[in-house]
C-alpha cells in the first residue's frame, strides 16, 4: 500500500455518491459494554440483520476483535467475510476509509482522516480512540488500495454526503464544533472538503438532529437520494425542539443551488415520535469512568434519514412507530429500482447511531465517462 500526501483533487480522484455502484460494505462487530446494552447481544442481532440485508446485493466484510471473532462468525451468514481487527467501538461510517475513484482509470484509493471520537478531549464520547484511528489504513491494506494521509484533518464519514456531481453537504453544528478542527476557519474547512472529496460546492446546513451526540452529523438529518434531490428529517410538531432546527435547514436548502446550478428538490421525511431510554435498557449498560452513559427518559436521535443504500436495496431504520410506514413509502418512491428493507433499529440507536452509522460503502472500481 502506497501512502499519498497529495489530495484526491490534485490526482483526479473524487468521492462517488452512495447510490453509485458498490463493490461492498464494511461493518464492525459491536462489543463495547458502555455503548451496547446487555453485553451487546441485542445489538449483535440487529447488526447481523443489517449485514444480511446488505449482503443480498454486495459483498460485506465485518471486522471483529480477537475476543468476538468466533461469535461474529457463528452469527453471520457464510457469504459475509469476517476479519479480525482491533477497534474501540463499532462505527464504520466514521473511521473506516472514505473511498475515492479516478474517473479516467477507475482506480480506487482510500482516505485516512483523523478520528477523535467526535470531539476529542473537548466533547468526545470516549477515550482512548487510537484503535479506531488506525482502522482506515488497515482497511486500505486489506482491500489493497493506496491511501491518502489526511491525519491532519478531523473528519467522520457521517458528517458528509456527496451527490457524485460536485456537491457535498455537511452541518455547521458538526464541522465547526470546537472539538474537531478549532484552528481552521469555516473557509479553510470547506477548502479541505473540496480538496479531499473533489467537489466544487459545499452546502452547510445549520443543524443536525436534536440530541445527536456527534454534534449533528449530516447523515441523520439530510441525504441525497439522486442528483438534485434530497430527503430532510421533518416534524410538524412545533413544540418539538427539532421543529425549528429542521425548519432552518429547509429554508437554507431552498435558498441554495448545487454545484451544477440546480435548485434542490427537498422531500420531507417524517420523524418517529421521540424515542427515549427505558430504565431497564440503562441498567444493561456499563458505566464509563464511574458515570452512566445513558439515563432513563433520555431522548435518542432517532431518524429515518439514517438509511444505507446498497446495490439493490435501501436498508432503513424502523422503530415500531406509525411513521415507519410513511417513511418507507416515501423512500420507496425515491428509490424505485431498489427493494425497501426495514430493520428494527432501537438496539442500534441505543449505542448512539443507526444503520448508516454502522456501515461504510466501498465504491465499485469502474471507469466513468463524465
Amino acid at each position: 500500500m502506497k501512502i499519498y500526501h497529495s489530495t484526491p483533487k490534485q490526482d483526479g480522484f473524487f468521492m462517488p455518491a452512495e447510490y453509485a455502484p458498490h463493490e461492498g460494505c464494511l461493518m464492525i462487530w459491536p462489543e463495547r459494554g458502555d455503548s451496547w446494552q446487555y453485553g451487546a447481544f441485542p445489538a449483535r442481532k440487529a447488526f447481523a440483520e443489517v449485514a444480511s440485508a446488505i449482503a443480498e446485493s454486495e459483498k460485506v466484510t465485518v471486522c471483529a476483535s480477537f475476543e468476538q471473532y468466533d461469535t461474529a462468525r457463528e452469527m453471520l451468514p457464510a457469504k459475509i467475510r469476517v476479519v479480525e481487527m482491533a477497534s474501540d467501538d463499532s462505527w464504520a461510517r466514521d473511521y473506516a476509509p472514505v473511498f475515492v475513484l479516478n474517473r479516467e482509470t477507475g482506480i480506487r484509493r482510500g482516505i485516512d482522516f483523523s478520528f477523535n471520537a467526535w470531539g476529542g478531549l473537548e466533547d468526545g464520547l470516549y477515550f482512548p480512540w487510537d484503535k479506531d484511528n488506525r482502522m482506515a489504513k488497515k482497511l486500505c491494506d486489506l482491500y489493497e488500495n493506496d491511501c491518502y494521509d489526511a491525519q491532519d484533518f478531523v473528519l467522520e464519514g457521517g458528517s458528509i454526503h456527496v451527490d457524485g456531481e460536485g456537491t457535498a453537504m455537511t452541518t455547521e453544528s458538526c464541522l465547526l464544533s470546537r472539538g474537531r478542527n478549532p484552528e481552521l476557519s469555516k473557509e479553510e474547512i470547506e477548502e479541505k472538503l473540496k480538496q479531499y472529496l473533489n467537489v466544487e460546492k459545499v452546502l452547510w446546513l445549520p443543524y443536525g438532529i436534536y440530541q445527536d451526540e456527534t454534534n449533528g452529523h449530516i447523515d441523520n438529518i439530510c441525504a441525497f437520494t439522486s442528483p438534485g434531490e434530497a430527503v430532510l428529517a421533518w416534524t410538524e410538531d412545533q413544540n418539538d425542539p427539532q421543529y425549528a432546527m429542521s425548519e432552518a435547514d429547509y429554508e437554507y436548502l431552498l435558498s441554495v443551488t448545487d454545484a451544477r446550478g440546480r435548485k434542490l428538490k427537498i422531500h420531507k421525511l417524517p420523524l418517529p415520535a421521540p424515542v427515549t431510554m427505558k430504565e431497564e435498557e440503562c441498567e444493561g449498560l456499563l458505566h464509563m469512568d464511574g458515570k452512566p452513559t445513558r439515563t432513563p427518559g433520555e431522548r435518542l436521535a432517532a431518524s429515518y434519514v439514517n438509511f444505507y443504500i446498497s446495490n439493490q436495496a435501501v436498508i432503513v431504520p424502523a422503530f415500531h412507530d406509525p411513521a415507519d410506514l410513511e417513511a418507507q413509502r416515501i423512500l420507496k418512491e425515491l428509490f424505485p429500482g431498489r427493494e425497501l428493507i426495514p430493520v428494527y433499529a432501537r438496539n442500534i440507536l441505543i449505542g448512539g447511531g443507526n444503520i448508516h452509522c454502522i456501515t461504510q460503502q466501498i465504491p465499485a472500481v469502474q471507469k466513468l465517462d463524465n
